[in-house]
């Protein structure tokens, strides 16, 4: 699991620190967050591979409604990137919902360390197959575009490369990259 970052988004201080303490041999970064207000703010800082999320940040709380609406957060702000969600009040009605709206897993608290782990390295490998697919879309995209105004303009470096709004050096170094 080497190069993964997982951002851990709890309440309780002390079930931070054990994921922390779980995830740390086995990943690059766990960064840690008390609430889900900041997170659109901690996600732009840095790049995640996966987001462990607690589903109550209230005392008491119990519906699981603030961590089913930091996911539909964390899914709008970034796509591609896998959820794991965890609760200590879980049931499979939760769980079921949890996974239609995007989680890619769901772990009860107290949790087996094994587990976790073995539930993170599944969402970064998630994220990880997202984030190419992304990656190939856009470039599929970009040879499409570049093709288009070739034709467009005759093949003409100079035309085509103003209409999309690069150098004629840029123009040639991307086209050698789609093999144009």
């Amino acid at each position: 699991m080497d190069g993964i970052a997982v951002l851990v988004v709890e309440d309780d201080p002390d079930v931070r620190r054990s994921a922390r303490v779980a995830l740390a041999p086995h990943t690059e970064r766990v960064e840690e967050v008390e609430s889900a207000a900041e997170l659109e703010s901690v996600l732009a800082a840095g790049a995640f591979n996966v987001v462990l999320l607690d589903m109550n940040f209230v005392a008491g709380e119990r519906s699981g409604a603030a961590g089913l609406d930091a996911l539909g957060r964390i899914r709008s702000f970034d796509p591609t990137i896998a959820v794991v969600l965890m609760t200590a009040y879980g049931g499979v009605t939760l769980a079921v919902d949890s996974l239609k709206r995007g989680a890619a897993d769901f772990v009860l608290k107290p949790w087996r360390n094994d587990k976790l782990v073995a539930a993170i390295g599944a969402a970064a490998e998630v994220t990880r197959s997202r984030r190419a697919t992304e990656t190939l879309q856009l470039a599929a995209l970009e040879r499409s575009a570049i093709e288009r105004a070739l034709a467009r303009f005759q093949g003409n470096i100079s035309s085509a490369a103003s209409a999309l709004g690069l150098s004629r050096a840029a123009l040639y170094r991307r086209m050698a990259k789609h093999g144009l």
